[in-house]
């Protein structure tokens, strides 16, 4: 499988592209910022987008919906618990002094345990509320895309409307905890890491373990 990532925007989100060699056929998880960037991404492995994956509908992970759309033909997939984030991305925006094009209508509402399919590779949706009540996690052969649920050495936050600190620990410990040691966590800001680094050393989820 190919695997790019890149930050975009000024909050630094992760972008990621993930692409099936034998067919082009991809899927694009999280589209924030700089679509040009994005668009860079895509044609540069000669991709053709089949889904537009978001994590979570906070502005910094949906902004430039309405471009990748547009550049990709591609629909939107969402929870339908973060629609409330999504429809408000430009009252966000305004809030920090930005402009972003209102979030085009969702192709897909995405549900706990759906299987989405690119080419000849398969990821399964996980519902994982806390960071937001709609938040995702997407998970293929030992890598879980978490968006904000899950960082390297810390956790989401839970104070902007619809977070639930007992949500996201609750998300952690039966959704995440439980994948293998091994697991790549591709998470929506900073660096990678694992699940059994995080197990281990992370330190909000040291009462978690056992």
């Amino acid at each position: 499988m190919m695997l790019e990532s890149q930050p975009v925007g000024p909050f630094m989100m992760n972008s990621y592209v993930l692409g099936c060699e034998r067919t082009r056929e991809a899927v694009l998880i999280d589209p924030g910022y700089e679509p040009a960037v994005l668009d860079g991404m895509i044609r540069g492995h000669g991709l053709q987008v089949r889904h537009i994956l978001c994590t979570h509908g906070h502005l910094d992970h949906v902004g430039a919906a309405a471009e990748v759309v547009e550049l990709t033909g591609a629909p939107i997939w969402l929870h339908r618990d973060d629609l409330f984030l999504y429809e408000a991305m430009s009252d966000w925006a305004s809030s920090f002094n930005m402009v972003v094009r209102p979030g085009p209508p969702i192709g897909h509402f995405v549900e706990d345990g759906e299987a989405i399919s690119f080419g000849d590779y398969t990821l399964r949706a996980v519902h994982t509320p806390g960071h937001t009540p709609g938040g995702m996690t997407y998970l293929m052969d030992q890598k879980a895309f978490v968006g904000d649920t899950l960082f390297a050495g810390s956790v989401g936050r839970t104070d902007l409307p619809g977070g639930s600190w007992e949500q996201l620990m609750e998300s952690i410990r039966h959704r995440l905890l439980p994948l293998a040691d091994s697991t790549l966590v591709y998470c929506g800001h900073g660096p990678s890491t694992t699940i059994g680094k995080e197990r281990r050393t992370n330190p909000f989820l040291q009462d978690l373990r056992g």
